[in-house]
């Protein structure tokens, strides 16, 4: 069972004690039966001193899966650098290739180097291979640890290669199978391979690979393309087809995570690094850019009030109109917006086209319903039909500029290579506050007051 908060603090609090004292045999005993997740949470509550205590103490296959569920970031690659060298390296080589260049691609160049030099040659040279890619990219998360046949085998011979392979790969859903240059031909179902006689040729239960991908394709594609086709793992091959490594689900889980975290933290003008973990400072440095850019066209928004001063003079009610006509449209603007980045998000660059017609017609309903209670509100307060009927003509406008604009703005921005997350929301609601302002007081001054 996974310890509560109240439990984490206490554990947190006892295994300070225990470090202060030196009792490192107790430290390994009191968490050692924990899930390396479960452990990594405690492990972030702790005093640095504590924090590399611990993970000296425990086995290293424990410490190894603790340290690569902490939160990734400066601290990760500053626990590994202040442990000593040998439980350093000891570390790096118990985990999972993957997981190993991602810590190493947190360090500092000379540690790396020196972490290096402290591994096998075979463990550092698998992870310099690694590391030649961008961390975001298919080669950043794929795992040089796989299970590959020979397509010229009996059943029995690939079986045995598979249970000789599969004791040093950690986890492995899918066999490969390739030729003498390592090219991938296919691939083969565990399944169909236990229940084949002995002595038949595995060729004819070779299956065309659903779907591989070049080690240089962006990590947000490789979520798509698994979630897209219910992939337990996909091949990562070079141009000419030779196997080069494996993504799995449980890697692109994270990437979805984290890749959705940033997506909204954009979406709210919120940078990347402004993370829930970040001091005062570091928030207020992130977020005071977005809400001067914010603050800026608020104010060209609400200057519509002062060209239009005239005809607020002379009719107050529109003064407590204004805000709902526009904060409805902004309202709408981002429902619009939401759903749009979310299907860029699923289906990728174009997954929105098509989308502003759909968004249009939702704007000309909700304007349609919305605009007849507003007029019907505006016609209670002051019993001046015209008044209801500019209203009415207001909301219904801005509703429907707020779907247009909802979904044209991120779908124009994703053509033309801009992430829509980032800049979306400025324009939709300077668009809509704008119009809102713009189309009640301008039909007021023109059919009101004959302007």
């Amino acid at each position: 069972m996974s310890p509560s908060i109240e439990e984490k603090d206490a554990l947190a609090g006892r295994i300070e004690m225990l470090v202060e004292t030196g009792d490192l045999a107790a430290v390994a005993a009191l968490v050692g039966e924990f899930h390396a997740s479960d452990l990594a949470d405690l492990v972030e509550e702790l005093e640095e001193a504590a924090q590399i205590a611990l993970l000296s103490a425990l086995p290293a296959e424990l410490a190894s899966e603790t340290l690569a569920e902490m939160e990734e970031g400066e601290e990760r690659g500053h626990l590994l650098a202040a442990l000593t060298l040998e439980k350093g390296a000891e570390l790096l080589e118990e985990l999972a290739d993957d997981d190993a260049a991602d810590l190493m691609g947190e360090l500092e160049p000379q540690e790396r180097k020196r972490l290096l030099g402290a591994m096998s040659d075979q463990a550092a040279g698998e992870l310099i291979d690694l590391l030649k890619y961008d961390d975001e990219t298919a080669g950043g998360l794929m795992t040089t640890e796989l299970v590959a046949v020979q397509r010229s085998l009996t059943a029995a011979e690939a079986l045995e290669q598979v249970r000789i392979q599969g004791r040093e790969v950690e986890e492995f859903y899918t066999v490969f199978v390739i030729d003498d240059q390592r090219q991938l031909l296919g691939t083969l179902r565990l399944d169909d391979l236990v229940i084949a006689d002995p002595d038949d040729h595995i060729e004819p239960l070779i299956h065309a690979p659903v779907a591989t991908v070049a080690p240089t394709l962006d990590q947000e594609e490789v979520g798509r393309l698994i979630a897209r086709y219910n992939l337990a793992s996909v091949a990562v091959v070079s141009e000419s087809g030779i196997l080069l490594g494996r993504i799995t689900f449980d890697d692109v889980i994270d990437v979805i995570e984290a890749e959705q975290t940033e997506d909204i933290l954009r979406l709210a003008g919120v940078a990347d690094e402004d993370e829930l973990r970040s001091s005062w400072t570091d928030a207020v440095r992130t977020r005071l850019p977005w809400l001067t850019l914010n603050l800026v066209t608020a104010a060209l928004a609400a200057s519509m009030i002062l060209v239009f001063e005239n005809v607020v003079d002379q009719i107050l009610t529109l003064a407590f109109l204004a805000p709902i006509i526009a904060a409805m449209g902004g309202s709408s603007g981002t429902q619009s917006l939401a759903i749009t980045i979310r299907r860029i998000t699923i289906e990728g660059t174009g997954g929105a086209r098509g989308f502003v017609a759909k968004e249009l017609m939702v704007g000309l309903v909700n304007g349609a319903v919305l605009g007849t209670g507003i007029a019907l509100l505006a016609f209670v307060l002051t019993g001046d039909r015209m008044l209801g009927l500019v209203v009415l003509l207001a909301m219904w406008g801005n509703q429907i500029v707020a779907g247009f604009a909802g979904a044209f703005v991120p779908a124009t921005l994703d053509r033309l290579g801009v992430d829509p997350s980032v800049a979306s929301s400025v324009f939709v609601h300077t668009l809509t506050d704008l119009c809102g302002f713009f189309l009640l007081l301008g039909l007021a001054s023109k059919l009101l007051l004959g302007g």
